[in-house]
């Protein structure tokens, strides 16, 4: 990628943009000057269709080619305003990231007395505000509505932010956190290491624990391979973790499934679960209505 800040590519791109500006300039007047004899008939390109349809070589109109002139004068005096020749910053001293500082700097002028009203009140507070619960739901579906669904349902793999069933938390400085550094789980593959039948007996072990339908002598077996290798992350009764994001395994509650085929999947192949961080990018008083918003998905108000 350094090879293209060299200033070698100005100067190309420039020679190329001066260069295609001056050909077009001498083809117009090329075909501005040449002239069909009074009476006389215009040759022919030697294209021919349907055995006798020629193309004859007219020059172009007068309107057509003062319509590219046009053009041109339009493309000099762009050119000469904006940037396009390499460095060279234009009259107006226009770029697309000044445009955005101003457009930043203007939103800010306006709108930091909101966000600073809402910054000093509780999140509980913030939840109750009708203006505020709007201004909430317009970043959730600018930021969040992709993984999460515009209703906040979510869908295989993306949590229902509308329950009350939290991976890590869901009080408002947990949210906040969540929001602000962003998330990543991690379930291990245990495929390869206990083979299908033993994957099978645990899942189905999984399935008893929130009393779903299972094989009795399947989920017998996958008490023992439980015991031996996920109470680590999801607790001896397997109520979870919050603090390592382990789920609750004991309600019904299922983020890819609860199914037998998902279970066995996600015990076989293993899961990996990423939150981005949205700190940077919004900010503290953004992330505090975001968070005032879907605290209030779950909360009465």
């Amino acid at each position: 990628m350094s090879d293209f800040n060299s200033d070698f590519w100005p100067v190309y791109i420039s020679a190329i943009t001066v260069i295609s500006i001056l050909a077009c300039i001498v083809l117009l007047w090329t075909l501005s000057t040449k002239r069909v004899a009074t009476g006389g008939k215009a040759g022919v390109t030697g294209h021919v269709w349907d055995e006798d349809l020629e193309e004859y070589n007219n020059p172009l109109p007068r309107w057509w080619i003062w319509l590219f002139y046009i053009t041109i004068v339009f493309a000099v005096i762009y050119l000469a305003l904006y940037p396009g020749l390499g460095r060279y910053p234009g009259l107006l001293k226009w770029s697309s990231r000044g445009q955005y500082e101003a457009e930043q700097a203007k939103a800010r002028e306006t709108y930091q007395p909101i966000y600073a009203k809402y910054a000093a009140m509780s999140i509980p507070d913030v939840a109750r505000d009708p203006q505020a619960r709007e201004m909430g739901q317009r970043l959730f579906l600018n930021y969040c509505a992709q993984c999460h669904a515009s209703d906040a349902r979510g869908g295989k793999g993306f949590p229902d932010l509308t329950d009350k069933d939290w991976l890590y938390g869901g009080d408002p400085e947990t949210i906040v956190a969540t929001i602000t550094k962003g998330r990543s789980g991690m379930m291990p593959a245990w495929g390869k290491i206990l083979g299908d039948e033993a994957t099978r007996n645990l899942a189905d072990y999984v399935i008893a624990l929130s009393g779903g339908a299972h094989d009795e002598l399947r989920a017998a077996y996958g008490k023992e391979l439980f015991a031996a290798n996920c109470v680590a992350c999801h607790g001896p009764e397997g109520k979870g973790n919050p603090a390592l994001g382990a789920p609750n395994l004991t309600d019904k509650t299922w983020l890819y499934g609860g199914s037998s085929t998902a279970l066995v999947e996600t015990i076989g192949k293993g899961r990996n679960g990423v939150m981005p961080a949205w700190g940077e990018f919004l900010g503290d008083e953004k992330i505090h209505l975001l968070a005032a918003y879907v605290w209030g998905l779950s909360n009465a108000r």
